[in-house]
């Protein structure tokens, strides 16, 4: 018990944050902007933690399971961090373009920064790194698809027509993802792996992957732990909303801050799993979770977010700017070009992660 207590450290640290950000809400709002924005800044650092636990066992789920099951797996709890966060911050949030921002934002961290920053640093460790080509085609294609359907078709959409374009995308998302997860557990399943050449690990290697294996805990404890970890960010991103919508009213701060942030939170333990596996010259599982988090993003927040929209009969404004949607377009058009051979270098991820830089000057000047 006292072992278990010590690895889930961060869970109890955010238990006693979120009771104490209860009991002195009020207080923190009463401070001002300043106070507000130091609480908020403290409260997403701890959100941050929690969903670095979930990863942890999310990953432990995965390993336990396997590719391409194992991507999923983690790819799915950051899409469930995102939409509890965004659900919750829609309700307390007067922007009509957060869910879009933060979509937006997502494919520009997954595929720019996450796939870029890992291909660039793996790149200048092994040089071209090998993966299937298979998974990334598939991955853009569908991520092109659902984007294409839910943000920027709705450019064209009258609005009084709005809520009979959203039931369609609601079914054309559950329909895309249905076949595609059938595809990628089923026949297809190949097409998300890769057999890397088996090396013999040193003992100390070997006797260290041991007990990392007993440390990992059941299958039961980890998916309780998920659960307790996803809760708990529920609560906490509850007051962080308050604090941060007191701490920004009337700053100037560009409009799609917020979208950034939750993009960012739901995405750090993402970036530590790639960056790990592209270290290890395992580009595959990099494939797998940057573009299988786009992708994931896109076809499962959207019609979660439409059907509260349609819940409600308060629409939100899905349809990308012009300046969103030429920013999509290069990066899918340079992840088509870059995912195409089977292997990937630090040029490539250099190519993305100067993507990623332009996506961050522009939503510093509020485009």
């Amino acid at each position: 018990m006292t072992s278990l207590i010590r690895q889930e450290k961060f869970l109890l640290v955010a238990l006693v944050v979120a009771i104490a950000a209860y009991l002195g809400e009020h207080a923190v709002l009463e401070a001002g902007k300043i106070g507000s924005l130091v609480a908020a800044a403290a409260l997403i650092g701890v959100i941050v933690l929690v969903s670095t636990r979930v990863a942890h066992h999310a990953e432990i789920l995965a390993h336990k399971v396997g590719d391409p099951y194992g991507t999923m797996i983690l790819t799915l709890s950051a899409v469930a961090v995102e939409v509890i966060i965004l659900a919750i911050l829609m309700n307390s949030s007067a922007s009509p373009t957060l869910v879009r921002d933060t979509i937006y934002s997502a494919v520009m961290i997954d595929i720019n920064g996450i796939l870029g920053l890992a291909a660039l640093l793996g790149g200048l460790r092994h040089g071209e790194q090998p993966y299937n080509d298979n998974s990334g085609k598939t991955y853009g294609v569908m991520i092109l698809t659902a984007m294409g359907i839910s943000m920027i078709v709705p450019e064209f959409v009258p609005s009084d027509r709005w809520h009979y374009y959203s039931a369609f995308t609601i079914c054309a998302m559950i329909a895309l993802y249905g076949l595609f997860l059938r595809m990628q557990v089923g026949p297809h399943s190949y097409f998300f792996s890769y057999s890397y050449p088996r090396a013999k690990p040193a003992a100390g290697a070997a006797q260290a992957g041991a007990q990392e294996q007993e440390g990992e805990g059941s299958t039961a404890l980890s998916i309780v732990t998920i659960l307790i970890g996803v809760v708990l960010i529920g609560a906490l991103a509850e007051f962080m909303s308050a604090f941060i919508n007191t701490g920004l009213e009337g700053s100037g701060a560009p409009p799609a801050l917020m979208a950034v942030i939750v993009a960012s939170i739901s995405a750090a333990p993402e970036i530590l799993t790639a960056l790990r596996a592209a270290l290890r010259n395992r580009m595959q599982a990099v494939v797998n979770i940057a573009m299988g988090a786009s992708l994931s993003t896109v076809i499962l927040t959207v019609p979660v977010m439409e059907a509260i929209a349609l819940y409600t009969g308060q629409p939100f404004i899905m349809a990308m700017t012009p300046v969103q949607t030429v920013m999509v377009t290069i990066t899918l058009i340079a992840a088509a070009i870059n995912l195409n051979d089977g292997e990937t270098n630090a040029i490539e991820g250099m190519t993305h992660f100067v993507l990623f830089a332009t996506f961050l000057m522009l939503t510093i000047l509020g485009l």
